[in-house]
């Protein structure tokens, strides 16, 4: 295993704790009914949700740096797998109870990392000129400004608004994994600070970040799950290999598309997991303060 597809699934692995560390913290500092600063002063007091945090900053630095050596579509596909981590975990921590379906899901995801594993084939970065860079950021900023327009219209349903927010965040997660892999290589501070595709991370990572968390509160957690990881596998994996020169390993292209949908597939039967169960949540919290296991 090469070192960029060791940091691939090391940056799942550490999604999948983050997700059940900020679900802790975030329940645990009580409900609110607004993104005040009342909101954010308990979250910053609360361990859990901060080491979360930590992680995610980890795992965000882990995922890029396995771009720079591997395909999109097999990076992109890991990273979703985080989401049958976060099932295994909430089991350990949380004591949430996982049906038949999902231990077969979690053993679908397993089956489908193996075969991208032993289709992995290091590459270099992707070389794309400034102009293609800078299409990347005005593709990013379009999108931004199209998902705030989505954002303020209502759709039929809270289901169909939670889709369509959360195919935007996965879009946006997605652009953000392109400009990693596009990103060139820097000579100077200067040079890294002035390339397009580091703008077009930063602004796609934040949008993500919003519209998710938008989608969330629009509908259900499988519901706006399942849009980003459609959404944030699908298409960067064709904008890769279309585009940018991704291929597996020699005589593994077969392998490699199996492992890809059965990866996909099994994140998605796991989508609940986008949010850690409330219900496992509050038996864990009454468990810390004292009633019997």
């Amino acid at each position: 295993m090469t070192w960029g597809l060791a940091g691939a699934f090391a940056a799942a692995v550490t999604y999948g704790i983050a997700s059940v560390l900020q679900a802790v913290g975030a329940r645990g500092a009580g409900r609110a009914d607004a993104p005040d600063a009342h909101l954010v002063w308990r979250l910053v007091h609360s361990m859990p949700y901060l080491v979360g945090l930590l992680l995610d900053g980890v795992g965000f630095v882990l995922s890029l740096a396995a771009l720079r050596t591997q395909p999109l579509f097999i990076v992109q596909a890991v990273v979703a797998s985080s989401l049958a981590f976060t099932a295994f975990f909430a089991v350990l921590v949380l004591r949430a109870r996982l049906a038949r379906l999902e231990w077969m899901a979690i053993g679908i995801v397993t089956a489908g990392l193996t075969m991208l594993g032993l289709s992995a084939n290091t590459q270099h970065p992707a070389k794309v000129d400034t102009d293609g860079r800078m299409l990347l950021l005005v593709v990013v900023i379009i999108s931004g400004l199209a998902a705030a327009a989505a954002a303020r219209r209502r759709g039929t349903s809270a289901g169909t608004d939670a889709w369509a927010l959360g195919f935007l965040a996965g879009l946006m997660y997605g652009a953000g994994g392109i400009g990693a892999r596009v990103l060139a290589h820097p000579t100077s501070a200067r040079g890294l600070l002035l390339d397009p595709a580091l703008w077009a991370m930063a602004i796609a990572g934040i949008l993500g970040l919003l519209l998710y968390a938008m989608a969330l509160q629009r509908g259900s957690v499988t519901v706006a799950t399942s849009a980003v990881v459609v959404a944030e596998t699908l298409v960067p994996a064709a904008v890769g290999i279309t585009l940018l020169g991704d291929r597996p390993a020699p005589g593994r292209t077969v392998l490699a598309a199996c492992g890809f949908a059965v990866t996909v597939i099994g994140s998605l039967l796991l989508a609940r997991y986008g949010e850690a169960p409330a219900k496992a949540t509050a038996t864990a919290t009454r468990d810390s303060a004292g009633r019997p296991a």
